[in-house]
């Protein structure tokens, strides 16, 4: 089974599309008054996007040995994408927030109405996702349940969803757990409560009692 040190396990948080560094700062704050010892990866999620970002991230991954992540968003996209692409790297876990991993449908009813422009580099993983994951590392995902976003407001999402990322977009195959909160996609990196759930998975490699709602 993948471990990560008790002693300052180290995590690397990415933020989303149209977002930056500072965007992760609350969920960084509360994972460091948790024990973690926590950097944050900033990438051009526009202009730049995958390509960029994920030979980037596998630098920065093999320059510091073991160490988890937690993206939100794109953010667990190009975190997964950088483990496919490198999977020698030393991650024992990676938690994703509200991440469309199965692909999303806001992204491509975005570049349907002629915006994918706004998607920039990042449109083609966005609509697409990945494969099932076969990686070493142990996945947890938690979504959101409060559909407050673009998504929800031009009508492109349809079941549950957090506004942006619909619920079954997050499922996808090879999780090692998954977990439903009442937050919206953004309130994923404000929320004490998620905040919490991470640090349970990066820990344990659940969510175990700290979620508050187990994927059925």
């Amino acid at each position: 089974m993948n471990t990560v040190s008790a002693d300052k396990p180290r995590v690397i948080v990415l933020h989303g599309i149209w977002n930056a560094r500072a965007w992760v700062g609350p969920l960084a704050w509360r994972l460091r008054a948790r024990g973690f010892q926590v950097g944050v990866f900033g990438y051009p999620s526009v202009f730049g996007g995958p390509d960029v970002a994920v030979p980037s991230l596998i630098g920065r991954l093999r320059a510091q040995g073991p160490v988890s992540l937690v993206g939100h968003s794109l953010g667990g996209l190009v975190a997964l994408e950088a483990l496919r692409q490198a999977p020698e790297l030393d991650v024992p876990r990676v938690v994703c927030l509200g991440s469309p991993l199965c692909g999303s449908e806001t992204a491509r009813a975005l570049a349907g109405h002629g915006w994918a422009a706004a998607l920039g580099r990042s449109g083609g993983l966005l609509q697409h996702g990945l494969p099932a994951w076969h990686g070493r590392a142990q996945v947890g995902l938690v979504a959101g349940s409060v559909p407050h976003g673009l998504g929800a407001l031009m009508g492109a999402l349809h079941g549950d969803s957090d506004g942006t990322v619909a619920l079954a977009e997050t499922r996808l195959p090879g999780l090692a757990d998954h977990c439903v909160v009442p937050v919206s996609h953004s309130g994923l990196v404000l929320s004490p409560e998620v905040a919490a759930l991470v640090a349970a998975f990066l820990r344990d490699g659940c969510f175990g009692a700290a979620a508050a709602q187990r994927a059925a």
